[in-house]
């Protein structure tokens, strides 16, 4: 004679080994999906330092770019325009 003790562990056994290799698959999955993440982080991160160090070096351009001598330059040899002379030069006063 079977007690109702007896069928519910019949029952429960196969629901807690069921569980327990869910929680197996669950706990492998997630290790994955988080070394793939963490992956993909590193990855994002050595693409920010890159860009930051492009940036640096657009910033060091653009203040080369300004500075009088530069311009100056520039102005000489693309444009062929030339600092008049002093005698030439009027200030206008207001």
């Amino acid at each position: 004679m079977k007690l109702p003790g007896d069928r519910l562990l019949m029952v429960l056994i196969p629901v807690l080994w069921l569980a327990v290799l869910g929680s197996a698959a669950g706990a492998i999955y997630v290790k994955h999906r988080s070394r793939e993440l963490f992956v993909e982080l590193e990855r994002v991160n050595r693409e920010r330092d890159r860009l930051e160090i492009e940036w640096g070096r657009l910033q060091l351009e653009q203040s080369a770019w300004s500075t009088h001598a530069f311009v100056e330059n520039v102005a000489a040899t693309n444009l062929n325009m030339r600092t008049p002379p002093p005698k030439q030069i009027e200030v206008i006063a207001p």
